[in-house]
C-alpha cells in the first residue's frame, strides 16, 4: 500500500494542508491574518448566494435521485415488468446518460430550451428557460435524467444482497408487501443507501459542466452554485479566499458524511 499512500499523499493530503495554511494567509501566503478570510467570505453576497442555492439544488434533487431510482430498482425486480421488453431496453441503456459527452448535452440544453427552442415551438410558449428561475428545475431534471439509471443499478445490487429466505418468512406470517419493504427491505439497505447517497452527493458538482457551457461563469441567479464562485474566484486569483471557501466546504462535506456513518449503523 505504501506505493498508493505516497500517491494520495503528495496529490491529495499535502495540496490540502497547503489549501487550509493558505486560508490564513495573505495573497502571497506568507503573511498571516487570522480569520479574516474566512470573515470575508461568509460577508461576500456572492458566497451567500451559491450557498443558497447549493444547498437548495442538493436537499431537492439528492432525495429525489434517491426515492425515484430505488422505486426504478423495485419495479425492474417485481415479477410483473421483469420480462417485459421495456425491462430488457432499460438495462441495456441505463449508463448511456452517462456516457454521452458534456458537449453535447450543453448543446441538447440550447437545442431545447433556449427561447427559440424545440420546447417553445411544442408548447407555443416564449419562455426563457436559461434565463428565469426555471433554469434551477432545467438543471434538476438534467441531474436526475444523467445519475438516476447509476444509482439504480446500486440499488439492485443492494436488493441482491437481500435473502429471499426473509421475504418468504415473513409472507408466511402474513406481512404485506408495504410490510416487508419497511421491515425487511430498508433496514438492509442502509448500507447501500450511505454510498449512493454519498456518490449521488459528489455528482451533484458535475452538473456545474453543463450549467458552465451553456450559460458561462455568471449564469441566472437560480443556478449561481458554490461551482461557479470558486471558479470565478480562481481566475481572479483571489487565492484567500478560495482557500478559506474550499476548507470550509471540506469541513462540512465530511462533517455529514460522518454524521451519515454515524446514525445509518454501518
Amino acid at each position: 500500500m505504501a506505493p498508493s499512500l505516497c500517491g494520495v499523499a503528495v496529490f491529495l493530503l499535502v495540496p490540502f494542508l497547503e489549501t487550509v495554511r493558505r486560508s490564513f494567509c495573505d495573497t502571497l501566503g506568507k503573511q498571516f491574518v487570522g480569520l479574516a478570510n474566512y470573515q470575508s467570505v461568509l460577508q461576500n453576497e456572492a458566497f451567500q448566494l451559491a450557498v443558497r442555492n447549493t444547498v437548495r439544488f442538493t436537499s431537492v434533487c439528492v432525495p429525489l435521485l434517491l426515492a425515484l431510482s430505488l422505486a426504478l430498482a423495485l419495479a425492474l425486480r417485481a415479477k410483473v415488468l421483469r420480462r417485459t421488453p421495456w425491462a430488457e431496453w432499460y438495462r441495456t441503456t441505463f449508463l448511456l446518460p452517462m456516457a454521452i459527452p458534456v458537449a453535447s448535452i450543453a448543446l441538447l440544453w440550447k437545442v431545447l430550451f433556449a427561447r427559440t427552442g424545440l420546447i417553445n415551438a411544442w408548447f407555443g410558449t416564449d419562455c426563457d428557460f436559461m434565463g428565469t428561475d426555471a433554469a434551477f428545475w432545467v438543471l434538476i431534471a438534467t441531474y436526475l435524467w444523467k445519475n438516476i439509471g447509476y444509482d439504480s443499478i446500486l440499488w439492485s445490487s443492494g436488493l441482491d444482497a437481500i435473502s429471499t429466505d426473509l421475504y418468504e418468512a415473513a409472507a408466511v406470517d402474513g406481512a404485506g408487501v408495504w410490510r416487508r419493504f419497511t421491515a425487511i427491505t430498508l433496514p438492509n439497505l442502509m448500507p447501500t443507501l450511505l454510498v449512493t447517497g454519498v456518490l449521488s452527493l459528489l455528482n451533484t458538482y458535475k452538473v456545474f459542466r453543463e450549467a458552465y457551457l451553456v450559460a458561462g461563469a455568471y449564469p441566472q441567479r437560480s443556478i449561481y452554485l458554490l461551482q461557479h464562485l470558486m471558479n470565478n474566484w480562481f481566475l481572479a486569483l483571489d487565492l484567500p479566499r478560495l482557500c478559506a471557501a474550499a476548507v470550509m466546504v471540506a469541513v462540512v462535506l465530511l462533517a455529514g458524511i460522518a454524521f451519515l456513518i454515524r446514525h445509518l449503523d454501518v
